[in-house]
This record gives C-alpha cells, structure tokens and sequence, in this order.
C-alpha cells in the first residue's frame, strides 16, 4: 500500500485561480475530444471499477502508475489500486473533502505540470458526478480526459453470469435509482419506469427496499418478478440474494442490506423463456456468413 497521503492542499478557495472558475452547471463550451494538436491532458478521470482490484482498464492502471497526484474517492473505492501509484505519488482521499476542496487540489497540481488522476468508483459516468469537476477545470484552462470502468450493475451480472438482453423477453437496460436525499426528475420515477416491465439496475436505493418495491409493484412488475440483491458486487465480501419483487425488503432486513448495493430486477434473471440469437442462427445471413 502506498502510504504518501495528504491531507487537503494548503491553498485555499481565495486563491485566483479558483474563483475565477465558472458557476457550476452554467453553460460552457465543451473542450470535445483530444486532437492531437491539442495539449496533452493534465487530469484524467479515471473509472476504478466497482469493487475487485483486477477491474480496472489497462489503460487506468497504467495511468496510476504514472501519475503525480491521485485524488480517489476512498468512501468506495478498493484501496488495493493505490499500490500502482509511484512511491513519490500525492494522494488524496477525497472521502471527507468538499467539491471546492478537491478542485483546489487537482487545479494546483495541474497548475505545476504535475499528472493527476481522479479516481472514481466504478464507471464515472453514472453517479460519478464528474460533469461539475470538468466544467472547472475547463474554465481554467486545465485539459482532461476520461477513462472509463466497470460500473457495479455489470459486476454483478458477471457475478450472476446473467444477460440483461434476452431476445423475446427484454431488450432495455434501465439504469436508475429511488428518489432519496437527493430528487430525481418526475418522468424518471420508479413508478414511470416500471412500465416498461425492462431489465432493470437499481442504484442507491438499498436503504429502502419496502418503497422501492412497491413503486416497482405499482408502475406495472408483478410481485413474483425475479429479482436479485448485490451487495459490494465483485468485492471479496460480496453478498448477493436472489428474490422477488415483493420480497425485496424482507430479504434485505434478513441479510442487513442497506447500502452499498444494487438491486435487478427482471424477468431476464430467471433465464427462461428466451428465444436464441439469430445472431447464430444458420438460417440467418450476416455480413460475414451467407
């Protein structure tokens, strides 16, 4: 383990070069793809996977390896990954530290020349919220790029050996969570999604198992709809629980459930009652087999 770590930087919030930053969330131009006349990138956001060590992209490790500063968000992600940072490699544990400090530390080094990574659980993109550190960063002139991961609802497929798409009885991923601490969008509703009666990786929402299964019984799944509890997916303490819908928060009281988990829910997770892939159908003519 690499023990080089840091408490939030010294600079402070006064200094110019972060309150010359743009609001977040207000409009701005967007830096696009790297080109390669564009300068190379000083923060790379990198997507740490959702629990095993081994799950990172070979590109992230690498990009661990070489960096001068990580900034990892320690509350989730596996702690083990930091034995690729150089032993002179900064780190910070953003855990305990506000957006406006992990800015402050990620400007400065970049203001040096110096690499960093931030290290976000899982697959940034969904629930990293990344968006307002790039939109900083992009009003101080800082370029980035992003590097992506494994997010948590396909460790525990894998973990499951399941597929979300079977021909004939889903075709539809839906990604979401329950509104909490913190809204979703009305037409976003458990409720309103339910409808579709899709494949289905619940988010954030452990802590309420009883809510979440009777939004998922009102907008339209059956109570016997299979239905699968992850916690910690591809941790080496994984637990996972396969149920119903109705059944949700008695299995989850039973086990201790109440965060650090995704829930599936679907039909796909009975894997029964598909039809196989034309894809290898001999009857069926692809651009590579007539």
């Amino acid at each position: 383990m690499n023990n080089n770590l840091h408490t939030p930087s010294s600079v402070t919030s006064g200094d110019s070069f972060f309150s010359a930053t743009a609001p977040v969330g207000s409009r701005q131009r967007s830096t696009g793809p790297l080109s390669p006349q564009r300068e190379k990138p000083l923060v790379y956001f990198v997507g740490a996977g959702c629990g095993a060590a081994d799950l990172i992209t070979v590109r992230g490790m690498n990009l661990l390896k070489s960096c001068d500063v990580i900034v990892y968000t320690g509350s989730l992600v596996n702690p083990e990954l930091l034995n690729y940072a150089k032993k002179d490699c900064e780190i910070h544990n953003s855990a305990t530290m506000t957006l406006e400090e992990v800015m402050i530390v990620m400007i400065a080094a970049a203001r040096l020349g110096k690499m960093v990574v931030r290290l976000h659980t899982g697959e940034p993109s969904i629930y990293g919220a990344v968006l307002e550190q790039m939109q900083i960063l992009e009003a101080n002139g800082i370029p980035y790029e992003s590097c992506p991961g494994v997010s948590a609802c396909f460790g525990a497929a894998a973990s499951l050996n399941l597929e979300y798409t079977l021909p004939d009885v889903s075709q539809t991923l839906i990604i979401t969570r329950m509104a909490g601490r913190t809204g979703v969008p009305e037409k976003e509703s458990i409720e309103r999604l339910a409808v579709h009666n899709a494949s289905m990786a619940i988010y954030l929402s452990s802590g309420m198992l009883e809510k979440l299964s009777r939004a998922l019984c009102n907008g339209g799944y059956s109570k016997d709809t299979p239905a699968v509890i992850v916690y910690k997916a591809t941790w080496p303490d994984e637990e996972k629980y396969v149920c119903t819908v109705g059944t949700l928060a008695q299995t989850g009281e039973a086990h201790g459930i109440k965060n650090l988990a995704v829930v599936l829910v679907g039909d796909v997770i009975s894997k029964s009652g598909y039809s196989l892939s034309k894809l290898y159908d001999s009857e069926f003519e692809t651009g590579y087999r007539k």
